[in-house]
């Protein structure tokens, strides 16, 4: 039976990779090197060099990812780099032999679907577990030696890209190029998070025992409850009493009902929350995530 799962896990890991391939192939074939236009990343700089020395992309993208590729199985895992090989060179030769058609000359339209045709491809090949370009390996490598988050990194990486662009190609051409990595970046993020990505809600209230089952009755949530003290306000800080601290995690599609039930129990209920980039286990409502 474990083998089946496995078996089953590692088939959809590569439906995922191959309809990752297809579509940012399309999205560069169809849309972004037809109309010179750029992405960010080890795909930019395949495409610049592409456009300076008329250099084929899809040999470039595969000799520019070698030395990611190489840092990957360092730093993540071997299995990691080898799917990434594979991923890499499926997408070199993706590229090179299927003959996808240009679709649009309109630069509106080649930022926005070009971008999110790459991000839809780079999302699906990351839900896969492997990567089709090798910044964010960069990104993770460098982001133990310099104080500075991995989006911060890539962002950095990616101004450079464009203005090079800019100086090569003109600032037009280089601010559509930005709008076409801006709708690929959200459109990875999608992908990846999905429509339930999960928010962390902590409650503080004097109706603790009503909300708690409120959260697992109505809502069916697990919780978790922490014991804290209330009170220390400026006029009266010696005042205090204890009070439980309620947390729990929900999808971001269910927050407004979570504080309109809140609210209702307790209209000064002291609601935080904050974006929960993973969760699993417990009573959640489980996503395929490979």
């Amino acid at each position: 039976m474990a083998h089946g799962r496995s078996a089953k896990a590692t088939a959809w890991d590569i439906g995922y990779a191959a309809a990752g391939i297809l579509a940012a192939s399309f999205g560069l074939k169809g849309f972004l090197i037809p109309n010179h236009f750029f992405d960010g990343g080890v795909t930019g700089v395949a495409l610049l060099l592409h456009e300076a020395y008329e250099v084929p992309v899809a040999l470039t993208i595969v000799l520019l990812n070698v030395p990611f590729l190489l840092l990957g199985g360092r730093l993540i895992n071997r299995g990691f780099a080898w799917r990434m090989l594979a991923c890499v060179v499926m997408f070199g030769l993706c590229l090179w032999f299927v003959p996808f058609p240009a679709i649009t000359s309109d630069k509106l339209l080649v930022s926005i679907f070009g971008g999110v045709l790459m991000g839809l491809g780079m999302g699906m090949a990351m839900r896969g577990g492997t990567a089709l370009d090798g910044v964010e390996v960069l990104a993770l490598y460098t982001v133990s030696r310099v104080s500075f988050t991995i989006s911060e990194i890539i962002l950095g990486i990616n101004i450079v890209i464009f203005l090079v662009a800019a100086l090569m190609l003109g600032l037009p051409t280089a601010l559509y190029s930005m709008l076409t990595y801006y709708a690929a970046s959200k459109t990875t993020d999608f992908v990846v998070e999905g429509v339930e990505e999960y928010t962390g809600i902590t409650i503080i209230s004097g109706h603790a025992d009503r909300i708690k089952e409120m959260l697992v009755m109505v809502l069916g949530r697990g919780i978790t409850v922490y014991k804290g003290e209330r009170g220390y306000l400026p006029d009266s800080f010696e005042v205090r009493s204890p009070v439980d601290i309620v947390f729990t995690v929900i999808t971001r599609l269910e927050v407004r009902r979570m504080r309109r039930l809140v609210h209702a129990i307790d209209p000064k209920a002291f609601i935080v929350s904050n974006p929960v980039k993973e969760a699993a286990g417990g009573v959640l409502k489980r996503r395929q995530h490979h």
